[in-house]
């Protein structure tokens, strides 16, 4: 009984969160979403396509379930999981990052919270694990690079918040002055 419920709740975490990271994008031009916003180049759009890469690699060879479509093996990554190639469009990125979703709940849906995986990447004694134990690091992932994203946003164009309907009104004081209005 406990398992369903630790499932169904980081599931349905884990659904928002991967939402929230999509709603960055909404309304951006094509130049905001992929221009690098931090010194290593990290950008709105690159942070989609990394989650996606992650949500793949997690739910698909941690537990020799592989994702259809090619990934670079681990040992191969070059970080080009964290930029939009010129080739590469929006709709591609956020396609990718839905069909992960899909073999995602595949996996959390099929398997039991203690099914073995092994994540060679990871260090002993972590390499061998479980579901519940990779369910808990990939939702971490996720609020991690939506918390990334939020701060990116909102210094692209002041949005803020997991969704449209609970962004906080910005006060108007005539030319972005940070100030955020609260509800008291």
């Amino acid at each position: 009984m406990i398992d369903e419920f630790a499932r169904d709740n980081l599931h349905k975490r884990l659904r928002r969160d991967r939402e929230a990271l999509l709603w960055k994008l909404d309304g951006l031009s094509e130049y905001d979403a992929r221009r690098p916003l931090t010194a290593t180049g990290t950008n709105l759009l690159g942070l989609v396509k990394h989650v996606a890469t992650v949500e793949a690699r997690y739910f698909g060879e941690v537990f020799d379930r592989p994702f259809a479509e090619p990934l670079c093996r681990w040992q191969d990554s070059d970080d080009s999981d964290h930029w939009a190639a010129g080739n590469e469009t929006r709709d591609q990125i956020i396609g990718f990052y839905r069909r992960t979703w899909r073999h995602s709940d595949a996996t959390i849906n099929e398997l039991p919270l203690d099914a073995p995986g092994h994540v060679p990447w990871w260090s002993e004694p972590c390499l061998n694990t479980n579901l519940f134990a990779v369910m808990v690091h990939v939702l971490g992932e996720t609020i991690r690079h939506a918390g990334h994203a939020d701060i990116l946003r909102e210094g692209v164009d002041g949005r803020t918040g997991v969704r449209a309907e609970n962004e906080v009104p910005r006060w108007n004081c005539g030319g972005g002055c940070g100030v955020v209005k609260r509800a008291v």
